[in-house]
């Protein structure tokens, strides 16, 4: 397995760039926007599209088992395509990661052999930091139940309401700017799964504003970017059918030639009025569209994955180093 690299980001995942007194968000700003280089990232792109290929068809197989009545195939082919599509995932943040941190990326296949030794971290800190949401859930439940009491319930419930609101929204703010998008960069950046908890608490506790604007831009950044695909597929994909059905000379709709573009399958309801020499085209055509999704739908993914690293770094960059050893 390759080693992480330790002279930027330390055993405990915590950046080792300099101190900083203020958040610089011009420069934080300006690394989210860049995310958008990731489309150029081929190795990252590679991994992504083959993990979601394999995840694709992992999940067709499950449905087709499933059509079957085979209920045990169906459940193990449905964990497989799960289980490709995080390792898959997990290799490409490791190789954005790199890049966003300014190293030669590692190869594809120590990338891969290095996202089966760690993923298990994310899914632990994920776990662990579910627990702790579902005890401070309980806690609000209770305060709730404490309401209910004859006589001080109404004048506690004066408290509970503005408490309860509060804790409530920061939670799911949290979760969202916080726990959701950064506990894979962390664990990519080196850190154990205890020591991505503590982090994620201290990001939670000292960067919450400056995460929510962050992954509230790059959002926007991976919005922007998907609706430029989107048209260009679709645009592309007109002209395609318009051109194919006149020069192929087939009399069908050309929306049945594009249906693979949207992630669609052609369902010939009565193959009587389809001349039999189309089926061949729309079949092809469904085909090579699925190619073009898959690769539509990877190119706003590895933007997303590369700016929660920049995100994770950029948060990093001004918190304090030492927090973690104590």
């Amino acid at each position: 397995m390759s080693e992480f690299h330790k002279d930027v980001v330390s055993a405990d995942g915590v950046s080792s760039t300099p101190h900083r007194h203020g958040f610089d968000w011009w420069t934080s700003l300006g690394r989210v926007l860049a995310s958008v280089e990731a489309v150029r990232d081929g190795r990252a792109l590679y991994v992504l599209l083959a993990a979601f290929v394999g995840a694709g068809l992992a999940l067709a197989a499950a449905r087709a088992s499933l059509g079957r009545q085979e209920l045990n195939w169906a459940i193990g082919q449905g964990a497989a395509a799960l289980f490709v599509a995080f390792y898959g995932a997990q290799a490409a943040g490791l190789l954005l990661m790199d890049r966003a941190m300014g190293q030669a990326p590692r190869e594809v296949g120590d990338a891969l052999e290095d996202a089966l030794g760690i993923g298990h971290r994310t899914l632990l800190a994920l776990l662990v930091m579910g627990l702790i949401g579902a005890g401070m859930a309980g806690l609000l439940l209770g305060l709730y139940w404490l309401c209910s009491l004859p006589g001080i319930g109404p004048w506690l419930f004066v408290v509970v309401v503005p408490v309860t609101v509060s804790v409530i929204g920061l939670m799911f703010t949290a979760g969202a700017a916080v726990v959701a998008p950064l506990t894979g960069p962390t664990v990519w950046a080196g850190a154990s799964s205890w020591q991505t908890v503590r982090r994620i608490g201290r990001l939670i506790r000292g960067r919450l504003l400056q995460a929510t604007v962050l992954a509230g831009a790059l959002s926007v950044v991976t919005a922007v970017v998907g609706a430029a695909i989107s048209l260009v597929v679709l645009l592309g994909g007109r002209v395609m059918a318009e051109a194919s059905v006149w020069i192929l000379g087939v009399d069908i709709p050309p929306q049945a030639l594009m249906a693979g573009l949207l992630g669609q399958t052609v369902q010939v309801g009565a193959a009587v009025q389809v001349p039999a020499r189309a089926l061949n085209y729309i079949s092809a055509a469904t085909v090579g569209g699925g190619v073009v999704f898959a690769v539509a739908l990877v190119l706003p993914t590895v933007v997303y994955l590369r700016g929660v690293c920049e995100i994770y770094l950029a948060l990093s960059a001004g918190a304090d180093d030492q927090a973690d050893a104590r």
